[in-house]
């Protein structure tokens, strides 16, 4: 159980974005304040969705952080959403990187989906934006490779913490990893600017 549960702090989005978002910006050669710009934006909607949850504990009106209840996920993730809109909005008007405003677009697809099955499925956030961290840091295989290997880890470590089924678990993987490949198919789309 205590590697299931590091898997799990270790894989939170909350943590593993911004490490993804700063290793894929630094494989890019992305210049030093287009980086410091999207680290900075994701690490600002991590911390905020942190705190929004912490407030809901506090509140008394969550159980935990986790937002593992249908009503606690139907109130955190459009937060997330607008949060993370905000961000590409910032990101892409400020001038500050199209590729991070794109970046949070996917992620706020991602939590979109979450959404629209929550009535069916309690999708697994951590496991898909595991596999989506992957994709940031593509094609540099000295770090998709461990994130692949880290994305396949939080998901069984969802499943021995028993947050979540198997198919919920196989479906935020695949969801991660359709996210992914839009996410690089827009990006050869779109200038760096």
């Amino acid at each position: 159980m205590r590697a299931a549960r590091a898997l799990s702090i270790v894989g939170h989005p909350g943590l593993l974005m911004p490490v993804a978002v700063a290793l894929g910006a630094s494989g890019a050669d992305v210049p030093a304040q287009r980086m410091i710009a999207v680290v900075t934006a994701t690490l600002c909607v991590a911390l905020l969705v942190g705190g929004y949850s912490l407030w809901q504990v506090r509140r008394g009106h969550w159980t935990h952080v986790d937002a593992s209840l249908p009503h606690e996920r139907r109130q955190l993730n459009p937060f997330v959403i607008w949060l993370l809109l905000g961000a590409a909005a910032l990101l892409w008007l400020g001038g500050a990187s199209r590729h991070g405003a794109i970046g949070a677009l996917v992620s706020a697809l991602i939590v979109g989906v979450a959404l629209g099955l929550q009535r069916r499925m309690k999708l697994s956030l951590h496991a898909a934006f595991a596999v989506f961290a992957a994709s940031l840091v593509w094609p540099q295989w000295q770090w998709s490779l461990p994130m692949l290997g880290l994305a396949l880890g939080v998901a069984w470590s969802r499943l021995a913490l028993r947050r979540h089924t198997a198919a919920e678990v196989f479906a935020g993987l695949a969801v991660g990893a359709l996210a992914g490949l839009v996410f690089q198919a827009v990006l050869a789309w779109v200038p760096t600017g």
